[in-house]
Order: C-alpha cells, then structure tokens, then sequence
C-alpha cells in the first residue's frame, strides 16, 4: 500500500486511518504494524488517542546510503511526499536510533562544538538550566540564527524547548514553537525522538525541514566520528542556511 494512501496528514488515529482506507480495521492495524517495524511510522499516546506520524528519517537516510541514478526516480517520489505530508500538519514527530550512550547523545545535543559539526556550522550557546535562554550561532552570521527557552532540562532524558526561528523575515513572522528532544536507551544504542510541535497550520517548512538532515548527521557524527558529505549537508555548511 502507498503511504499518501494511508496518511493524508500527521497524527493519524487508528480510527481516521480506517475510515480513509476500503479495508477492515484489522487490515489497517496489518499494515500500520509493519510500517511501524519497518520504522516509517512513528506512534505517540496521548491520553487515550494512540496517534500515528510519518517519520522522515529513515527516507531520508535511504536516500543518502542509496540514492543513485538507478534510485534517484524512486527518492524523489518519497521527498515529494514527505513534503506534502508535512505542509499540512501542525506537529511533527522523527524517531532515529543511535548506537550510542544517552550521556554521549545528551552531550552532542548540548555541546556547541560537537552541534556545530552535525548542525552545518550552527552551535548552540546556552547553560542548560531550567528557564534559561539559548541561542543558534553561526560563523556566518553576527546575530543568532534561532533562539528559545530550556522548560524542561532532565540530562541525560529529556530536553524541552521553545523555539523561535530568526534567519530570515519569513520565519520570524511564524513565532515561537516548542521542541522535545526525548532520549531512550535500548541494549547498546539509543532511540532519539524529536517533537516539533505548536506549529500553525500551513507553517513555512523551513521551520522543520531540516531536521531529517540534521539527525542524519548527528547520526553519522556519534557511530562514525565523521561528518555528514551528501550534496545537501555540503550546501548548507557553505554559507547561511535555514536549520532546525
């Protein structure tokens, strides 16, 4: 079954799903579970709503191992879906598993110059205290690129955040939203979930679209040393770019 099938938009319920499809609600949990151990779908409770996202992440990882000139006809059908998915959602959720510590997960999450290598020359300048302030910093920027507040700061667990976009006159004007940034060990690696949420409807993309890129390279950074080198991390590394 096609996924634009099956999604219309993020945070799906069981329910919705099935009154999309022509298949029984059997059916639908069929395919729902396999996309779900396939890791294209996410799933979050919320009070007695089990809600289901598309997760970007793994199609945008496909991408960078195997796109070629065989696949790129194949990819590019996925990327054009995944952004007419998540033009119409006002939360957006992304799952990567990481082989890797939480301690060293956390520290690569907060520590300037270890973001900056997987950020595209982006760090982060904050004391990661509960209440206080951070900012994104660029070597191609004199001013902050984005800045928030830390709510919630539980190392090495969990990480909430607003956010509030600042690199160009389009994004400022879509104010602030809030990120979750939640850490789960399993055996020797790590299932990162980001939540980017209280968007509004028909936010700018660039407020999220850049986040399947920037765990890709968070990803490569922690199980390889190195950085991320596909065509996109490349371009956005070279001067001011948008970032999540």
């Amino acid at each position: 079954m096609l996924l634009d099938e099956l999604f219309k938009e993020d945070g799906q319920t069981l329910g919705a799903l099935e009154r999309r499809l022509p298949m029984t609600r059997f059916g639908v949990m069929k395919h729902l579970r396999v996309l779900e151990e396939a890791g294209l779908v996410v799933t979050r409770k919320r009070g007695r709503e089990k809600l289901h996202f598309l997760n970007a992440v793994p199609i945008r990882l496909v991408h960078d191992r195997w796109v070629s000139k065989y696949a790129a006809p194949w990819a590019a059908t996925l990327s054009e879906l995944k952004h007419r998915l998540e033009g119409q959602a006002m939360e957006k959720v992304f799952e990567i598993y990481i082989k890797t510590t939480p301690e060293r997960l956390w520290e690569a999450i907060t520590n300037p110059e270890m973001r900056r290598k997987y950020n595209f020359s982006a760090g982060i300048e904050s004391d990661w205290t509960p209440g206080s302030r951070y900012q994104g910093v660029s070597p191609f920027s004199p001013a902050p690129i984005w800045e928030g507040e830390n709510l919630e700061v539980d190392p090495p667990r969990r990480l909430v955040q607003t956010f509030r976009a600042l690199w160009s006159e389009d994004v400022k004007g879509e104010g602030t939203s809030k990120v979750t940034w939640e850490i789960e060990p399993i055996g020797d690696s790590c299932r990162l979930l980001v939540t980017h949420d209280q968007l509004r409807e028909d936010a700018n993309a660039e407020l999220y679209g850049g986040w399947m890129m920037v765990l890709s390279g968070l990803k490569t950074l922690l199980e390889t040393g190195g950085m991320l080198t596909t065509p996109g991390s490349l371009r956005y590394s070279q001067g001011p770019q948008p970032a999540a």
